[in-house]
This record gives C-alpha cells, sequence and structure tokens, in this order.
C-alpha cells in the first residue's frame, strides 16, 4: 500500500536528544513491509520507572495483557514492538506467542521474559508468524550505536505516512532533564485512552507512582482528547519512562512544586504527539479543533465535542470546505448533554454563524466559504448551561479514508 504523506504533516522530524539509561536498535523483519524496519527493541537501564496506559476495549490484544501484567508488577527491564501484526483475537497461540516474543527479547538484553514489555500493531484477527521476529530480535547487534529516534518512529508505523516523534527539556531543581517521545496512529482513533502506540522518555528522577499519576491525567487532555474516525484500537498502548539518570533528588510527591516545569514540558510533548496522530488520520487534509464551552460538567462538555468530532456528516462538510453549522447544532442534540438551545451559539473560527438558537444576523456565507479553505480550522461551541469547557481535535472524512481502510489487509 503506496500513502502520500499527509500534506498536515511536519516540515520535518525533529531534533531529538539521546537519553542517558535507554539503548535500543531496529530490524527489519520483512513478514510485511519491506525495506524498512519494523522491529523495535529498547533495553532500559536498571532503576528506571515505567508507567503505562492502555485501551479500554473489551476485546485487548495479547501484548496489552502482558504488559499490564509487566506494569502491575513495576518491571523495567525492556520494549520490544512489532508492527505489521496486532496479535488480537489469535486466542490461546497468541498469548503463547507473546511470551515468546519477551524470551526473545529477555535472552538478547539479559533479562527475564517477565521483564519485558510488548506492544504489537496491525492486522487483526491473523495469526502471528513468529520467525522473522525471532530472526530480527537474533540479528540485532547489542555493540552497535542506538538506533536512531527516527527509526524508531518508523519502526512501530503501519499506515502512519510520516514518523511522529516530539521533545522537550526542562530544569528540575536547577538540573536540566529531557523528555523525547515518538508516536504512531492514522486510523482507528477514538481513544479509551490513546488509540495508539506512543512510548516517551525521560531522564528525570521521578517516582513510579508520581509518573503513572501524570501520564494519567495528562492523557486526558492529549491522547484522550482526539478521534480520526471513532474507532477505538484492541492494542492501544502509551508508556513513560524515567530513567533516574538525572541528578537532582527523586521526586516522590504529586505535588512538589519542583515538578511543574516538568508536568508542563511533558504535556506539551504529549498534545504534540496526539496532534500529530490527528494530523496523520488517514485519508485527512484538515486538522480540525472543536472547542465546547458554557457546559454543565467538563465530562459533559467532551461529550458534546466528541459527539461533534465523531460526526460523519460534520467530518465530510468539512472535507467540502462547507460551514454547515446545521450539522453542528445536530451534533449537539444528539449528544445527550444538557444544552440551551435558544442560547446556543457557534463560532467558526473569529466568525459567529449561530446566536441565540438561530443564524448569526451578520452571517456571511462568501467570508465562510473563504475560512473553510484553510488546512487548520477551529469550530467553538458555547451551550449555555454553565462554566465548564472542554477542547479535543479531529480532522474531516474523505474519500482517502475509505480507499485505505478498504484495501488494508492486501
Amino acid at each position: 500500500m503506496n500513502l502520500k504523506t499527509s500534506p498536515l504533516a511536519p516540515v520535518k522530524f525533529p531534533d531529538m536528544h539521546a537519553l542517558d539509561g535507554v539503548q535500543m536498535w531496529t530490524a527489519e523483519t520483512g513478514a510485511k513491509y519491506k525495506n524498512r524496519p519494523d522491529l523495535w527493541l529498547v533495553k532500559l537501564t536498571q532503576n528506571s520507572r515505567v508507567a503505562a496506559v492502555f485501551t479500554k476495549s473489551n476485546a485487548p490484544g495479547a501484548p496489552v495483557e502482558w504488559s499490564k501484567e509487566c506494569l502491575a508488577q513495576g518491571v523495567s527491564g525492556g520494549i520490544l514492538v512489532n508492527a505489521g501484526n496486532a496479535n488480537v483475537f489469535t486466542g490461546q497461540i497468541g498469548q503463547d506467542d507473546v511470551r515468546d516474543m519477551a524470551t526473545f527479547a529477555a535472552e538478547k538484553i539479559g533479562c527475564k521474559a517477565q521483564d519485558i514489555y510488548i506492544a504489537s500493531t496491525g492486522v487483526i484477527g491473523e495469526p502471528l508468524i513468529l520467525a522473522p521476529i525471532e530472526d530480527g530480535v537474533k540479528g540485532i547487534q547489542l555493540s552497535d550505536e542506538n538506533c536512531s529516534w527516527l527509526d524508531a518512529a518508523r519502526a512501530i508505523s503501519t499506515t502512519d505516512t510520516y514518523a511522529k516523534g516530539a521533545s522537550s527539556s526542562c530544569d528540575i531543581d536547577d538540573t536540566t532533564v529531557n523528555i523525547c517521545g515518538i508516536a504512531k496512529g492514522s486510523g482507528m482513533i477514538a481513544p479509551d485512552m490513546a488509540t495508539m502506540l506512543s512510548f516517551i522518555f525521560t531522564d528525570a528522577n521521578i517516582s513510579r507512582n508520581v509518573l503513572q499519576t501524570l501520564l494519567s491525567e495528562l492523557s486526558d487532555t492529549s491522547f484522550n482528547a482526539i478521534t480520526v474516525d471513532s474507532d477505538t484500537s484492541t492494542s492501544d498502548t502509551v508508556m513513560l519512562v524515567a530513567t533516574a539518570k538525572a541528578s537532582h533528588i527523586e521526586i516522590d510527591d504529586i505535588n512538589d512544586p519542583l515538578l511543574d516545569n516538568f508536568k508542563q514540558a511533558l504535556g506539551a510533548v504529549m498534545l504534540d504527539l496526539a496532534h500529530q496522530v490527528v494530523k496523520d488520520g488517514e485519508g485527512a487534509n484538515k486538522f480540525v479543533e472543536v472547542q465546547v464551552a458554557g457546559a454543565e460538567t467538563e465530562q459533559a462538555a467532551k461529550n458534546i465535542a466528541m459527539s461533534i468530532a465523531n460526526s460523519p456528516l460534520v467530518k465530510t462538510a468539512i472535507a467540502g470546505e462547507d460551514a454547515n453549522w446545521g450539522r453542528i447544532v445536530m451534533a449537539v442534540g444528539k449528544s445527550g448533554e444538557k444544552a440551551e438551545r435558544d442560547r446556543l451559539s457557534i463560532y467558526f473560527g473569529q466568525h459567529l454563524v449561530a446566536k441565540n438558537g438561530c443564524r448569526a444576523p451578520d452571517y456571511d456565507e462568501d467570508t465562510l466559504s473563504i475560512y473553510m479553505k484553510n488546512s487548520t480550522l477551529k469550530v467553538a461551541v458555547n451551550v449555555a448551561v454553565g462554566s465548564a469547557d472542554f477542547t479535543v481535535w479531529t480532522c474531516d472524512l474523505t474519500h482517502g479514508y475509505i480507499d485505505i481502510n478498504a484495501d488494508y489487509r492486501s
């Protein structure tokens, strides 16, 4: 499947720091993709701390179940990711395959199989072919230099049209710490967590409990606030690893003011990665911010925003560059949340299109038509029943989405 790079793609992959305590390598197994890495192995330094959030799908893949157990045990040996086969709905053999993958990785980097986190992405329901993965892991030379973050991002990709990475630095108690993250995601994006794979690393010295709290909290306004197609994946995994190599004192209190800069920097990296996933939405031409205000609660605001962002009618209108605000009204109404119809207001960008339950007096179709040609758009709705707000991000729905998904398994 030859995919054109998304028109919303960044100009280039970002420059990213090497991180003390993280060694990583890629391999080309050829199991599904040719002439590109599709296997990624990470060795973590002793005393690393791992946090993770996973899909809430009721049909999770065997790798998710394995990695959940690793997280519960607090292990931090390494990570192995394969792209091309999700190892989902494969029965007992799928569970056996995960254990075998962990064994391959453990034997390579020198730890126990139970210390290896596994993530897989790709086709659902097809048995995993282990031989190429085993050969790929065995062929890795630990004496080689670390692979680049770019190669790592490519290795975990499926229908992505570009590699996704983000990084930041900040100070904790006068010590500079670095944050580097990669992600994959393009379709099957409607999170109960993140609907993607993402791996974020830092050299900060932060306790496991604080790390987990940060990841869970910041996921709600980043990976949990995006949607491409309303479908939640069976394989979603977002991991945050702290190697504790930085020289500052350990942060073991989520309310410690020394954590403030780090939380801001981590949130920026996670939001950047989440936005990149939406900008690479299958067939996408437009990146859309949906902001809902005046809701009864924050959850209500999110539900209304997601109702708008997931509506095929809204998304196809945006693809057609049609400011069809009537479809926004429809999506607000179907959300099931309280909204004051006769006080409702809707903006497209800075342009007021609806006010007090009807079309705005200054509405101008020609002005809106010009605005809708932009590649980045904003829809803002005030439902006038409270003071809560929430913002989500989505993309348009084009025929390209159908082309990609009708041909996905071939």
